[in-house]
């Protein structure tokens, strides 16, 4: 139940609490952005099964590779892709938790 919890915590509310409260000026529009970032999880539709309780996506599916994080961490530095990049690394963050806690 923890892992249920922290997962998906960090899946829809961090975003939602970075987007309030630090993009004041386009909350609404930068806050959708941020939940968006779970849009990477379409990468599990490649995998057989779909989806397994006990696998941990980071470095399974080629959206949660470490190359691809790599390019999210890079991401981070130019301020037009800046939210994209926040984005995709919370999913990155939510995932690694999921998988510590397993």
């Amino acid at each position: 139940m923890l892992r249920f919890f922290v997962h998906y915590g960090i899946h829809f509310i961090v975003p939602i609490i970075i987007g309030l409260s630090f993009y004041k000026k386009n909350r609404l529009k930068i806050t959708i952005i941020l939940l968006a970032g779970i849009l990477i999880d379409l990468d599990h539709l490649l995998a057989n099964p779909i989806f397994s309780p006990d696998r941990c996506s980071i470095n399974f599916h080629p959206l949660h590779t470490y190359w691809a994080i790599a390019l999210y961490l890079i991401m981070l530095i130019p301020n037009k892709t800046r939210v994209f990049g926040i984005a995709l690394m919370i999913h990155i963050l939510a995932d690694t938790a999921d998988c510590y806690l397993m």
